[in-house]
């Protein structure tokens, strides 16, 4: 194993932890996630420095997104947020674990993913937006009538909503709602709220 290679190993490992424990667990605290993202990242990492040569280098890399994708259809649901820490750290297995001459410009690049991910999900980005799947106690079919009931209750300004179901028969409205809190509610970051309804399962806030 070439000298490149052990500092391309430990460039990789290096970010993995920064990504995983450093970025990810501290700002959303979920262990099983910072197993999966290290055990991704060190099992393309593996593969690519075993079978990665400049013929097999492309079709190697859209395998191993293609592998990752099945993964994830077939594992419990997660957001898109954290599909992109998944997809990060594919990407730094892919890069680190392909033969390089240079490792620096890999480096630089680990660097450029890692930065694009902390700013990108940093607390303080988009603060007031908020995004909440809501079972309310009527069933209102008119959009303005539900956007101002929505806004009363959430306390903030609805911006997108969409009605998932609508219950005549008990008197419900299930509705996806996006929504903008004032700028004194923006301080406590609320991931719960945030969970794409599309990638993680329906929280039913009951407005009563």
């Amino acid at each position: 194993m070439t000298t490149s290679a052990l500092i391309l190993i430990g460039i990789d490992l290096a970010a993995a932890l920064v990504l995983s424990l450093g970025l990810y667990y501290r700002r959303h605290r979920r262990r099983d996630l910072v197993v999966a993202f290290l055990g991704v990242n060190v099992g393309v990492m593996a593969v690519a420095a075993v079978l990665g040569t400049a013929e097999v280098a492309l079709g190697l890399g859209l395998g191993l997104f293609g592998v990752l994708s099945i993964i994830r259809l077939r594992s419990s649901e997660i957001s898109q947020r954290e599909v992109a820490y998944y997809f990060a750290a594919l990407a730094i297995g892919l890069v680190t674990g392909l033969p390089q001459t240079d490792p620096w410009p890999v480096a630089a690049l680990v660097v450029l993913i890692l930065g694009v991910l902390w700013a990108a999900d940093h607390p303080v980005l988009l603060s007031r937006s908020r995004h909440q799947v809501v079972r309310l106690d009527r069933a209102l079919s008119e959009e303005a009538e539900l956007r101002a009931e929505l806004g009363e209750r959430l306390g903030g300004t609805v911006t997108a909503l969409t009605v998932q179901e609508l219950d005549l028969v008990n008197d419900t409205t299930l509705v996806d709602v996006r929504f903008r809190v004032p700028h004194a509610a923006a301080g406590a970051r609320d991931d719960l709220s945030t969970r794409p309804a599309e990638a993680a399962p329906v929280r039913e806030g009951a407005v009563r």
